[in-house]
């Protein structure tokens, strides 16, 4: 392996224990929670096929890299003296796995394992990860697995199509507490520029649709938005809005990360030019540093796959940029079903509204922003019927109803002693 794919690997490998190793102390509930969550995710691992990352593989990192005084030459990967040569196998045993591979060559490893202890060729077990290794080394895995048609693309103007992700960032202040940060970004296909990009405490949809309205409101509109399969990008919130404003949602194939390259490459980026630099403590601190680095480092430099600064190359095509509508707000309304009760009233949220008479027993759609719920636009069959008010139980008790639907509100007051209306007969 050369130098330079030796850096990539340990940049990546410090990446991944950068959490552990930053001089934030953990308790022991938080580091296993913190494990098993890396454990848990798929990586996109340099120089190799694998995706997944074991818990005695983290520790050995950690545990190399701290007992070596912290230095990156630590976590490069070893080389083999003995590389390309199976030493649990003997060479009688390497020309049967061959020649029963060649006979069977769309059969599993276990199959093969079995067939040779029926034929009784072996005497001893072999281990299935030993036979699974010698066929990978000898390339004969590959009838059972055919390799996928990928080729590298770019869209053709700006705001073609933004890529974006989340990224695992370092654990920030807040109120007091420790809490681990998430990284949401935006990158233009064409031009590589980051239209935008922040450190927020959750990866959920809410967070997900700030970043994405201050993407809009900055950069203008994409007409193609590529993700992957998380929840936040597949919520009805978020098709919802991109429908409203005539963007294609693309959402990636499950386990199959090589199609983002371009915004797992700015992670990188991130994690290796970015992080290591950074001393704050705070999530706001984080923030403030993030934005200046994007705006005078990584958005104003030369980038090495377009030969040009991604900011310049942005604004050479400015010209096919959709701007922003004014209305964008309004096209990040929450979107919910409700159905309208016997008595007007639908449910919002434990909060009571009343409809129109025409609607009770249908079905109506609920527009609204997170927290505002003083302005609930109703609508049903593509019409709008105006914000709902909220029910006023004391002020539907004054109200006479006859059967026009006419309501009308009574402002006689009732007795204390009797319960009648004042200059009723008795």
């Amino acid at each position: 392996m050369e130098e330079k794919q030796k850096i990539d690997v340990a940049v990546f490998r410090y990446s991944v224990i950068q959490d552990f190793v930053s001089g934030i102390m953990l308790n022991y509930g938080e580091r296993e929670h913190l494990l098993r969550e890396k454990c848990a995710r798929k990586w996109l691992i340099p120089h190799s096929c694998k995706t997944s990352i074991s818990r005695g593989t983290i520790q050995r990192w950690i545990c190399l890299y701290q007992s070596n005084g912290c230095q990156l030459k630590s976590l490069y990967p070893k080389s083999r003296n003995d590389k390309g040569a199976a030493r649990a196998l003997d060479d009688e045993i390497c020309l049967i796995l061959t020649q029963l591979r060649k006979e069977m060559p769309n059969v599993t490893v276990p199959f093969i394992m079995k067939t040779m202890k029926k034929r009784g060729i072996v005497s001893n077990p072999l281990s299935q990860s030993t036979v699974y290794r010698y066929f990978h080394q000898q390339d004969l895995m590959k009838k059972c697995k055919p390799p996928e048609d990928r080729r590298k693309f770019e869209a053709e103007h700006p705001n073609d199509m933004w890529q974006s992700d989340v990224m695992h960032g370092p654990h920030v202040e807040i109120d007091g507490k420790q809490r681990k940060s998430y990284l949401i970004a935006f990158i233009d296909d064409n031009s590589r520029l980051i239209v935008y990009g922040q450190f927020y405490v959750s990866e959920n949809t809410r967070s997900f649709m700030h970043a994405l309205e201050q993407a809009f409101l900055r950069r203008g509109l994409p007409r193609k938005l590529y993700v992957d399969n998380g929840s936040a990008y597949r919520s009805k919130q978020l098709m919802h809005t991109m429908a409203s404003l005539a963007i294609a949602l693309i959402n990636s194939r499950p386990y199959k990360p090589q199609g983002k390259g371009k915004i797992e490459r700015f992670f990188k980026t991130v994690r290796s030019q970015f992080l290591p630099g950074f001393t704050g403590t705070t999530l706001g601190e984080i923030n403030l540093a993030f934005e200046e680095w994007l705006s005078q480092d990584y958005n104003d430099r030369k980038h090495s796959a377009t030969g040009k600064k991604p900011l310049e190359r942005f604004i050479d095509g400015i010209e096919c940029i959709r701007s922003t509508p004014n209305n964008l707000k309004e096209h990040f309304r929450k979107t919910v079903r409700r159905k309208v009760n016997n008595d007007r009233t639908i449910i919002l949220d434990k909060r009571l509204y009343e409809g129109p008479v025409e609607l009770i027993g249908k079905q109506v759609e609920l527009l609204f922003h997170e927290n505002e719920y003083d302005r609930v636009e109703l609508r049903n069959q593509q019409k709008s019927w105006g914000f709902l008010k909220q029910v006023d139980l004391n002020v539907n008790c004054r109200v006479k109803r006859d059967k026009n639907n006419d309501p009308v509100i009574s402002f006689e007051k009732t007795t204390a002693e009797t319960g009648q209306m004042w200059g009723g007969k008795l």
